[in-house]
């Protein structure tokens, strides 16, 4: 009897461990993806197997920080250099799928909303903005949304900054108000080269070229970037293409 009562009680246990071992593996996974989402220059593959085991672990814990760093690691994927436009497009796609339901299972915090914007964002960037402004208004409502859950999350600065950036002006772009928010995002991280860029753009585009040059140098001049890889493949290429165009303007 005594046997028969031992091996229940192993029974019982052993999946509560094995939980306990996914559990820890998906938060082993969750910082290994902040890491790699800031270096990912350095070795894209490392990031592919990430993606890979985050995959496997949501479906067993949807756990906000699991499907938060699933729905980033495949913003990171699209955007990395030498993919095609239809791989672009899947792995946005499959980052909004995440971030949403991300957001039905916790509609009350920021990442969720931020992830699922910035996926949309870039979808819409890479599928043309012609044939995407219906999903402006569903970016701007989320982006909106993570500004009131949290005024300090300077990533949805960079976020606002640029849709405000990028539309014309007749769908409801406005310079003066991306330059706001590009600003208000430096308040918020000085080192975040993306939301540096972000106003420099946004100062030639308003032909105000002193500021921007100033603006463009603080970007190749940073030491300490805070996303080394978008600093080192993205932010002080397109930094230096725009000093170069404006060289002669005053």
């Amino acid at each position: 009897m005594r046997r028969v009562v031992v091996w229940v009680v192993a029974v019982m246990v052993l999946p509560v461990g094995l939980v306990r071992d996914a559990s820890a593996q998906a938060t082993a996974l969750v910082e290994a993806l902040k890491a790699a989402a800031f270096r990912y220059h350095e070795d894209s593959g490392r990031l592919l197997k990430i993606r890979d085991g985050l995959e496997q672990s949501i479906k067993t814990d949807e756990h906000v920080d699991n499907l938060d760093a699933l729905a980033r690691a495949y913003l990171v994927i699209g955007g990395l250099p030498g993919g095609t436009q239809a791989e672009r497009l899947a792995a946005y796609d499959r980052g909004r799928q995440i971030a949403k339901r991300g957001i039905e299972l916790y509609p009350n915090k920021v990442g969720p909303h931020f992830w699922f914007a910035v996926n949309t964002g870039r979808w819409g960037e890479t599928n043309g903005l012609l044939r995407s402004l219906f999903l402006l208004p569903t970016v701007k409502r989320e982006m909106e949304l993570v500004l009131q859950l949290d005024p300090d999350f300077a990533p949805a600065y960079n976020l606002a900054g640029h849709v405000y950036y990028e539309v014309p002006g007749p769908l409801g772009g406005d310079l003066k108000k991306a330059e706001e928010l590009f600003r208000t995002g430096l308040t918020k991280d000085p080192r975040d080269t993306g939301i540096r860029l972000g106003l420099g753009k946004t100062l030639v585009k308003r032909r105000r070229y002193a500021e921007a040059r100033r603006e463009l140098q603080a970007i190749l001049d940073e030491k300490d970037p805070r996303n080394l890889a978008d600093w080192t493949l993205k932010d002080r290429t397109a930094a230096r293409a725009l000093l170069d165009s404006i060289k002669n303007k005053s």
